[in-house]
């Protein structure tokens, strides 16, 4: 299994006695697991399982297509009970069915980053998507940055790029550590 919750007790400061503490997974404690399973999968020799942040048939998916062997949602059985599975199964057939799977074999490590054109090239990809999305929302909320020579807006931040060797850089004012070229 890979990133297995660990059971996390807590103290009662009342009793002074430690107290179970129970707390179910979410499906954003996915990610994790996601990147790791992409990673590992066709690297190592052995089967992986993933836990953790798996609730409905698109996370499911997800973790089979990163390379998961077994995926489980321990969390997601507990809140919705054990009919959930139906539910679950009949999502992932009819997924597989729109998208011309033939079984789960054929997915499974089909998005891993093995199976990637270039690695390298995909990670830094998925790294400017996710930094241009956040560039979106921190615009959007109308930011500023305190900086050494005073405030810098996160608008100009964003926005102020060059094109060097054919990769962008960031460009930002001196002292903020963002590189030049």
């Amino acid at each position: 299994m890979v990133f297995n919750r660990f059971y996390q007790p807590d103290i009662d400061l009342e009793e002074l006695e430690i107290t179970p503490n129970v707390l179910l997974s979410n499906r954003y404690e996915m990610r994790v697991p996601l990147t790791w399973i992409g990673i590992l999968f066709g690297r190592v020799k052995a089967n992986l399982a993933a836990t953790s942040g798996a609730h409905n048939a698109e996370d499911m998916i997800k973790l089979l297509m990163a390379g998961a062997e077994v995926t489980i949602l321990c969390s997601a059985l507990l809140r919705n009970g054990v009919n959930h599975i139906r539910h679950v199964e009949n999502g992932i057939r009819e997924w597989m069915e729109a998208h011309e799977y033939e079984s789960v074999r054929q997915m499974q490590g089909s998005m891993s980053q093995v199976r990637c054109f270039e690695a390298a090239a995909s990670e830094r990809a998925q790294y400017m998507r996710a930094v241009k999305g956040l560039q979106h929302a921190m615009v959007t909320r109308r930011q500023t940055w305190k900086v050494p020579n005073g405030t810098w807006s996160i608008f100009a931040a964003c926005h102020r790029r060059a094109a060097v060797d054919g990769d962008l850089r960031q460009i930002g004012p001196p002292g903020l550590g963002i590189p030049h070229p």
